[in-house]
Order: C-alpha cells, then structure tokens, then sequence
C-alpha cells in the first residue's frame, strides 16, 4: 500500500514537473517569437513587396484559363539548342562550376556575335558579363554603378522591375511617359508613342546618374528610332549621364522597322551597358541566363557585385546557349537564321491577334517589336464601378475577365508611376508567342463575348 501511494505521489510530482517545463518553455518561446516581431524589413525594400507576377500568375494557373499574360512562350526552343543542353549535361567537367563572370565559351560566343552587330571587337573577358537572367544584368548595374541620392530617369510605361531596383540602391526613379500622338483611327502603332524632348530634356540634372531604356519595349513594342536614340544620346552626353540599355528583345524586330543600338550612336559606347537575354532570344525563359556587354571601366564594377552576390551561373546552359549562338553566328547572312525567321513566325500571330482584338470591339496597338501587344479596352464600355477597392480599371478589368470570361492578361497600370496611372489604366497586355490552339482558344472566348456584347 506504502509503495503504490508512494508511486502515485511521484507521479503527480513528475506530472506537475512536466506541466511547469512545458508552460516554462512555451512562454520562452511565446516571449522569443514575440521578439523576432522587432525585426523589421530592411527600409530599401519598403514599399516593394507587391509585384504583379505574383499576384496575376498565380490567379491565372487554373488550367481552364487561356493565359496571354506573362511572356511565357508555348511554342519550342529550337532542337539544337535543347540537344545542346543534353550533350552539355553528358560531359563530367561541364556539370562543375566554371569561369564566375561568364562560361568561356558562351562570353567569346557573344564577343563574335555582337562583335558583327555593334561593328566593333569585343573583350570576351574584360566587356561581357554572365548574369542570371536580364533581372540578374540590372541588378549588377544598380547595385554597381548608382549610388544613394542618384536619380534614374525611367521611360513608361517601363519592365515592372525597374522602378524596385533602382529604389534598392537608394536612388530615385525619375519617370517620363511615352505619349500617344494621336487618338485617331482603329489601329494604333507602337510607334505612335514618343517621348516629348522638351520634357526628356528637363528630367537631366547634375544628380542624374543614368536612363533606362526599353528597345523594343515592354510592354507596348516600341522599337526606338535612331532619331530618337540621337536626342537621348545628346543628353546623355551633354550631361555625363550612363545609359541602361535593356534590349533583351533585340531580335524580335518586324517587318520595315530596324533595331539600333545606342550604344553604337557616337560618344555612347564608353558610357551604355546593353542588357541581353538567352531566354528572349533562343525561347527559353526557363533557363535565366542574360549578359551584360559595356565598356571594361563600366562593366568591372558589374563584375564585383556579380563575384560578391551570385557568383557565377550554370555551366551546362552557358555551353548550350554559346552553342545556339555559334549556330546562328554562321548563319547570320542567311534568312533561315534563328534570329530572323522566329520574328516571321511570329508577325502572323501578331496580326492575327490584332485582328481578333478588333473584331471584339477593342483597339489594339500593333507592335513594332517585342512579343507583346497592348489593346486599349475602354471600347467595351464595360462598367466595374461596382467591384471592390481603389485599383485602377485596368487591373479591375483583368480580374473580372479571368473571372467571367477565363482570358488572363496584365494590367499595364503595373509598368508605371502613380502620375502616368489615368493616361494607361485603359490598357492591358497580351502575349502572342503562342501556339495556334492557344491563339484559337482566345479568339474563341472573344468571339462569344461579342456574341454576348450584341444581344
């Protein structure tokens, strides 16, 4: 009897011990998590955390939803280029690091190619740097060579990640909106959007670190004369200013209209560093893999951020992707070159995307360049006052057509300055590098609803 209640009473102290250690140690870590609140974000990402990708991709992934939203190409990279990858991934030495600022063979790739282009010898060691992606190019650009207090003059509506960057090196975006000529007439060209140079020209100061520039841009497809380029170029000049050069759609050029690079325009090679992708131009987004071609005393300074952030990309895709270059490099005075004839290809999705746009009652503006189109929806006269919240129209009416009509696009709001939102908010974007069936899918969705539309 004496040893069971002396059992019984050990349990109750153990019990009682177990219970006292538990809540003891639940309000050591209630009290350790209520700290960790303290930790705030960093203040150069304050106001970043939103992003369109996130917030429209995610809403379009129903498979029932025919997305023309993000540049997400659905027609094949070129066999070569895939064959190339699989050959690369079968050599033992090419699945281990290579050279940090760039695979050798991909960077001499590049110096022949774009060697030819700019018509002029490139250093393959000392002028192109290797990064993850066009994002990866820009944020070595920002994190290298703008400073706190700097501002950035940015032309909307601009690639939705320019803005951020140049907030996360402490500068300020300075932004400048293309203007559209003139409202008349069913179709609008890309090239009817141009930049006022009086109002170019008041944007340069003295704490004007650089521009970026967007040929062809995205979202609307705008290829950027010579003419053009020339007054950026006189500013640039005339005030000592860098020019970013984001040019990842370079080959996707149409029909009567010609891609010029500024940095091949006089006294701007020493001060542009050109942006270029392997995703833009082989169709393979997946891949992330970009450069960055400039003059050494600019690019070394992308160097440094690049050894001291990502270090170095992928070995297999840089050899693949010099092995696409190679290809095409032989075959750039021939019309059946990659960099030619994915352009032609191409031109007959813009016009038929162009044509069903109309058809539906809506106004689209044909681009020059680029794989995007924008189409001006306020035609439809549709009417979203009754949906919740402040957002403009234009990604009101994103959210109710993936809702009602299963048709994703994105809202060109999301590539410009609170001040430019009215002049854009009727307008969204829509991807036309797409197979057949994904185009007969939407055409077929904008049929019904101008069925509906006229009943």
């Amino acid at each position: 009897m004496n040893i069971a209640r002396h059992s019984l009473s050990c349990y109750h102290s153990a019990r009682h011990f177990l219970k006292k250690y538990t809540l003891s140690r639940f309000h050591h870590f209630s009290t350790s998590a209520m700290a960790s609140f303290k930790h705030k974000n960093a203040k150069r990402i304050e106001g970043l955390d939103k992003n369109v990708w996130v917030a429209f991709t995610s809403v379009a992934a129903d498979p029932s939803i025919v997305n023309l939203g993000q540049g997400l190409p659905d027609l094949p990279p070129p066999s070569y280029v895939k064959e190339g990858l699989a050959k690369a991934a079968s050599v033992d030495r090419l699945n281990q690091y290579t050279r940090g600022f760039g695979h050798p063979t991909l960077v001499k790739a590049l110096s022949e190619v774009y060697g030819r282009v700019y018509g002029r010898q490139i250093d393959p060691f000392k002028e192109v740097l290797v990064t993850v992606g066009g994002y990866g190019s820009l944020f070595s650009i920002m994190q290298g060579l703008v400073e706190e207090g700097d501002e950035v003059i940015i032309i909307e509506p601009f690639f939705d990640c320019y803005e951020p960057m140049v907030r996360m090196a402490g500068a300020k975006p300075v932004f400048i909106p293309l203007r559209l000529k003139a409202e008349g007439g069913a179709t609008i060209s890309s090239a009817d959007f141009v930049l006022d140079p009086d109002e170019l020209a008041s944007k340069f100061n003295s704490r004007t670190k650089g521009i970026i520039i967007n040929t062809p841009n995205n979202p609307i497809g705008k290829i950027f004369t010579k003419e053009e380029l020339q007054v950026i170029a006189d500013l640039c000049i005339k005030h000592d200013t860098l020019c970013f050069s984001d040019e990842v759609y370079e080959w996707l050029v149409y029909s009567g209209h010609k891609h010029v690079k500024i940095a091949t325009l006089p006294g701007m090679w020493e001060r542009t560093v050109t942006i270029g992708s392997a995703g833009k131009t082989f169709s393979v987004t997946g891949w992330k893999l970009g450069w960055s071609i400039g003059p050494e005393h600019l690019i070394k300074h992308l160097q440094t951020v690049h050894q001291n952030s990502l270090y170095t990309c992928p070995t297999p895709l840089q050899e693949a992707v010099a092995q696409g270059f190679l290809h095409n490099f032989s075959l750039m005075d021939d019309p059946e070159c990659y960099f030619y004839s994915l352009p032609r290809e191409l031109q007959g999705k813009r016009d038929r995307m162009a044509k069903f746009l109309q058809a539906a009652g809506m106004r689209p503006v044909l681009p020059e360049g680029g794989y995007f189109m924008i189409v001006d929806v306020s035609g439809l006269k549709k009417d979203l006052s009754d949906m919740e919240g402040v957002e403009p129209y234009d990604y009101k009416f994103v959210k109710w057509m993936i809702k009602e009509k299963k048709l994703a696009a994105i809202p060109i709001t999301a590539f410009c300055g609170a001040e430019s939102t009215k002049q854009f908010e009727k307008y969204i974007r829509l991807c036309f590098i797409k197979n057949d069936s994904t185009l007969d899918a939407a055409e077929a969705i904008l049929k019904d609803w101008n069925k509906d539309l006229s009943v």
